[in-house]
């Protein structure tokens, strides 16, 4: 039985520290497949198209990642991706915190569903999609924190809206 594991998020925008975690996961899983989430609670600044795109064309490559949009319940999603993993980034202690009550959810939701913490590496601590929109909203420099295609289409959508 492939081990196969769904790593949710927003990934707005997708970060390096969000590649540093699917890098090192691709040793432990058969197939990762990135969920790419609709989170009604959320106002994404990039389309699920666009986040989408990224991942696909990040992972071009590597025929262990495929990707998906989708919303409701994760573990709803993991059914219909035949997943038994669920893979969460951490950076600080109270990020476990937070993401320990999840997987207690979704463990709640379906037994049969681990999730899996990578914490990551120092360098990528500070990288939060969170704040990484906040730099690119008021015109800073996110090259450090973004994978190349990424940062390009960025600076493609800038000058589009000029």
């Amino acid at each position: 039985m492939a081990r196969i594991c769904l790593f949710p998020g927003t990934f707005d925008p997708v970060t390096l520290g969000h590649v540093d975690i699917i890098n090192r996961s691709l040793n432990l899983f058969d197939k990762v497949v990135i969920g790419i989430g609709k989170n009604s609670n959320k106002t994404p600044l990039y389309s699920a198209e666009e986040r989408l795109y990224w991942v696909k064309e990040i992972y071009k490559d590597e025929p262990k990642v495929d990707a998906l949009v989708y919303e409701g319940l994760t573990a709803d999603c993991c059914k219909r991706v035949g997943a038994k993993f669920i893979l969460r980034g951490i950076r600080y202690v109270n990020d476990f915190e937070y993401e320990k009550a999840i997987a207690d959810m979704n463990r709640s939701l379906d037994a049969s569903i681990e999730t899996i913490f990578l914490t990551c590496l120092p360098q990528y601590t500070s990288v939060a999609s969170t704040l990484v929109r906040d730099v690119i909203r008021n015109g800073g420099d996110v090259s450090q924190f973004l994978p190349k295609v990424v940062l390009n289409s960025i600076k493609e959508m800038e000058l589009e809206h000029r």
